[in-house]
């Protein structure tokens, strides 16, 4: 019974990584294997999506590169002098000779023949530099620029599976390739523009230079589309055969993300009547409003076969190695169980107790009987060690006694002498912050003040109410110094800095501080820059929010020798799940080292030996953190540096 158990657990144990873990192994692989497909079928899609991006682009700098050679030309300096009915034949040639759909001179921005949709792009054109872009044309905007163009572009929307529930049964408007050129010498304008609806000679060039389709190939196999909002409305996709797909929808949940949230779609879809592995990307207009989409897209069927022929090739292989292997490998095992059987049973004995048992003499005279002789005396050594191991035992637990109650003094020790030097640390850095005050800001600001009062004692009442301004100004800035040296002087105590937050408003409080800093800019030749999205307002000590940007601001100036940009921007963003508003400040200065950056806020470092205590922006660190906000910095050499200064928003203050 013995014997037939140790063969059986050998057998088990030599078949188990064959006939079990290759298994496994295998069907880690295939999973593998399946998401390394699905992986570089997405990354196939995604390039053939950057492809139609950039033909698309090619299409748009083509037109624009062309309107700029016609608006340059003699032929349209001459044209355009002789005016009249021969100006509107000429430009009528030369829109059919180009292959455009419209046309049109403008006399300016605002000229009735421009559609209102066409101004962003005319905007942007110059005399040297035409513009292009897309943009959302309505019936009436398209029979303004040529007769006809309206039905042209007119679509009957297809009912379409998993696409989003509407009421219009028709597609009225027409997306158009704008190009704009600014007529040299003039406030006119050149206007030039393709309609997108039903145009297939755009989509079939783009289709074949990513696809590359010959006469045998499936034209199915490779798509790609053009979408007014969630409309077809030029496409290869085919709705029947020989027909178009015109006027079906995308599906909704595509709909909602490429469309609604602006993010690329890059997935299996179901397009029309099969599925599709596919990628839509958003298109914008001049105005950067998202108005419809890109696609590129093949049939997942023919890869989807043939990655399942693949997996059936590896698995029919493995099991075809597995036939072959087991009879092989039974055979040759079959001359190790004996002597095994015998080591097993031995051991059996040691386990029990025995430690005296001994396998003796083997008669296999391989590395299974060195084995044995080595195991025989192993286990003599083992019955040695054990009788020395129970001796060591008796004194183990004593010792392991008094090394614990060392280390445990030793710890204690440890944290006392470390807290000591925290504290010492601590009172050190207040003596020093409150003696540099006294000495170097109190003194100034009270002959500041008693100036100002002698100045307006010997000014008359009229000179008086002249200055009132500056000096009420004078006297309110050395009154916020106290302010800010008496919180200074707290800087140990963050906690009791000021009075209580309110609701600030981040525009008004840069404006506020950038209006101070002006006198610095403008002597350092620093130009200021302000870019403002609404946010709500932060919940912050106005006072204290004044001073961390009046000192980011003046170190932004003092990076840039010898002039530069100055760019303050407020938006709104969520940490931590918390929403709020974020001011960022950036120079175009020398930057700061890496290994500096996370020494800044640290008390008394500074950059300006000569001119800085290294104490602004570690007490402006200690006002935001004191609003529950935080000040970072980014900083790359040579380019410049932003800090960030987040502050939760003060929507709950009353």
């Amino acid at each position: 019974m013995a014997t037939s158990s140790v063969r059986l657990r050998l057998l088990v144990l030599a078949l188990l990584p064959l006939v079990v873990l290759m298994p496994i192994l295998l069907g880690i692989t295939m999973i593998r294997l399946v998401s390394r497909y699905d992986e570089l079928l997405i990354a196939k899609v995604q390039s053939d999506l950057r492809v139609a991006e950039q033909f698309f682009g090619q299409i748009e700098e083509a037109q624009a590169q062309g309107l700029t050679a016609l608006a340059q030309s003699t032929r349209f300096r001459t044209a355009i002098d002789q005016g009249g009915a021969r100006f509107a034949t000429f430009l009528e040639e030369e829109r059919d000779r180009v292959g455009l759909d419209f046309l049109v001179v403008g006399a300016a921005l605002d000229d009735p023949a421009f559609p209102v949709m066409a101004r962003p792009i005319l905007a942007e054109a110059t005399e040297t530099a035409p513009s292009a872009g897309l943009a959302v044309f309505d019936p009436n905007a398209l029979e303004t620029v040529r007769r006809g163009l309206a039905e042209r572009a007119l679509l009957s929307l297809v009912e379409t599976p998993a696409a989003r529930p509407i009421e219009q049964t028709e597609e009225h408007r027409g997306m158009v390739i704008l190009a704009a050129h600014r007529i040299q010498g003039t406030d006119g304008y050149l206007l030039a523009g393709r309609l997108l609806n039903r145009n297939t000679e755009i989509i079939d060039q783009m289709n074949s230079l990513i696809y590359q389709h010959d006469e045998t190939d499936d034209a199915r196999a490779g798509t790609t589309t053009l979408f007014l909002d969630d409309v077809r409305i030029s496409t290869n996709v085919r709705l029947f055969e020989g027909s178009r797909a015109l006027g079906t929808r995308v599906s909704e949940v595509v709909w909602q993300q490429v469309l609604e949230d602006g993010e690329t779609w890059l997935d299996r879809a179901f397009v029309v009547n099969d599925w599709y592995i596919s990628g839509y990307v958003p298109l914008r207009d001049g105005a950067g409003d998202r108005i419809g989409m890109l696609y590129t897209g093949f049939l997942e069927a023919p890869v989807t076969i043939q990655r399942n022929q693949t997996i059936l090739t590896l698995v029919l292989a493995f099991f075809a190695v597995i036939a072959a292997t087991v009879p092989l490998f039974l055979r040759l095992a079959s001359g190790v169980f004996a002597p095994l059987e015998v080591m097993s049973k031995t051991m059996a004995k040691v386990e029990d107790g025995a430690l005296d048992a001994r396998i003796g003499q083997v008669d296999a005279q391989d590395e299974i009987g060195s084995v044995a002789g080595h195991l025989d005396r192993l286990l003599d050594q083992v019955q040695e060690r054990d009788a020395k191991l129970r001796t060591y035992a008796d004194n183990l637990n004593s010792l392991v006694e008094q090394r614990t109650k060392e280390l445990r003094d030793a710890n204690q020790k440890l944290e006392e002498t470390f807290s000591q030097l925290v504290l010492k640390e601590k009172l050190a850095t207040l003596g020093e912050v409150t003696a540099g005050v006294a000495h170097e800001i109190n003194n100034p600001v009270a002959v500041i003040q008693g100036n100002l009062e002698l100045l307006r004692d010997a000014l008359s009442s009229e000179q008086r109410a002249d200055l009132k301004t500056e000096l009420d100004l004078i006297d309110a800035q050395t009154q916020r110094i106290s302010v800010i040296t008496g919180k200074l002087l707290n800087f140990s105590r963050p906690g009791e800095l000021s009075d209580g937050a309110s609701r600030v408003d981040a525009r008004k409080a840069t404006a506020d501080a950038l209006l101070l800093v002006a006198p610095d800019a403008a002597k350092a030749d620093v130009a200021m820059v302000e870019d403002h999205i609404p946010a709500p307002p932060l919940s912050i000590v106005e006072s204290e929010l004044q001073q961390i940007l009046v000192n980011l601001l003046l170190n932004a100036i003092q990076a840039m020798d010898g002039g530069g940009t100055l760019t303050v921007r407020s938006f709104p963003e969520t940490r931590d799940g918390a929403p709020g508003t974020c001011i960022s400040v950036t120079d175009t200065g020398t930057g700061i080292p890496a290994e500096r950056l996370d020494q800044i806020f640290d008390p008394f470092f500074t950059t300006k030996q000569a001119e800085g205590t290294g104490l602004g922006l570690s007490i402006s660190h200690a006002l935001a953190a004191k609003a529950d906000g935080i000040l970072t910095v980014e900083s790359e050499l040579g380019v410049g540096t932003t800090f960030f200064l987040w502050v939760p928003a003060g929507d709950n203050l009353s």
